[in-house]
């Protein structure tokens, strides 16, 4: 049994295996076949974040592929309040085939995770949010932006703060050996420890990986833009100081002329304009962007079913 806690405890054939089932599963979809690759399996679904993809594509998906979704909130359940989490972990999992938790802490991710008898999926933490890379990296496999053979060739820049989804895509170029560039405001770093476990694991894949503090620089010729919101939920008291702090970071029409002229904007939604994205960059790129929305459904379809063979 295979828990999906983060990419670290994934190998590049691995990730490869996930997104060929998730290519294979939406051509049958976009075809109106749907096979039932978990007939009669039960996905619970816990929700300590709210959210709006992660919930439809979660539980559109596990329909699709013949099975149920159980949707689960922090206000429905003892999570943690009265029954110790590894309790809530034992029961669930004994009544249910797959379980996806949206979180707070990794801590609390991979502690329930310990204790369940079933497969653990992380549908995000404060940490990591790795299906979302499953969707991003189909999307970027569709738009002509990334090869399994020659992960080389594909350059991206991450701009923005160095959160949970700059985390994430540093593992996943890391794993996979494109290059990536990092570029955040001083203080918005990325975490130490995941800065480490990438660069070991570059040191395999061949991947280079670059941190600055200048946009500019981190966007220059890259194949692949990405960027995510300044305020993530529980920050918005910071929002004001944040706000000043990421001044220059903004993708927008002159940044985006600095990669290169069939470069892809991606963005993990929710996108506010004006802040970490302008309207007009946004709106050039929606194809893309929703693509990308739409692959959660898929991408998360493929891993559903590879932790089940």
């Amino acid at each position: 049994m295979r828990h999906f806690l983060w990419l670290v405890d994934f190998t590049k054939e691995e990730i490869k295996e996930i997104i060929s089932l998730a290519i294979q599963i939406k051509k049958e979809t976009k075809a109106g076949i749907f096979k039932p690759y978990l007939k009669h399996n039960q996905l619970a679904m816990i929700f300590e974040k709210s959210s709006t993809r992660t919930r439809v594509s979660f539980e559109v998906g596990i329909n699709q592929l013949g099975g149920n979704g159980l949707f689960l909130s922090s206000r429905d359940i003892q999570l943690g309040r009265g029954e110790p989490l590894k309790d809530t972990a034992r029961v669930i999992s004994r009544m249910v085939d797959l379980i996806m938790i949206r979180t707070f802490g990794q801590e609390r991710l991979e502690e329930f995770a310990k204790y369940s008898k079933v497969p653990v999926i992380n549908g995000l933490t404060d940490l990591c949010h790795p299906v979302q890379l499953l969707a991003d990296l189909l999307t970027m496999i569709e738009f002509d932006k990334f090869d399994f053979e020659n992960p080389s060739k594909t350059t991206a820049a991450y701009i923005g703060d160095g959160n949970n989804m700059a985390h994430s895509w540093l593992i996943l170029a890391s794993k996979l050996g494109f290059n990536i560039n990092i570029a955040t405001p001083k203080g918005y770093e990325i975490d130490e420890k995941i800065k480490e476990i990438a660069l070991n694991e570059a040191k395999n894949s061949g991947a280079i990986i670059e941190f600055t503090n200048d946009p500019k620089t981190a966007i220059k010729d890259v194949d692949v833009v990405v960027t995510d919101t300044w305020v993530s939920m529980g920050q918005e008291d910071e929002k004001e100081k944040r706000l000043k702090d990421f001044q220059g970071y903004e993708i927008n029409n002159e940044l985006m002329s600095l990669a290169k002229k069939d470069a892809i904007f991606m963005h993990c939604l929710p996108a506010y304009r004006g802040y970490e994205v302008s309207e007009d960059v946004f709106e050039k790129y929606e194809n893309v962007i929703f693509t990308e929305a739409e692959n959660r459904l898929h991408a998360q379809k493929g891993l559903m079913v590879w932790l089940k063979k």
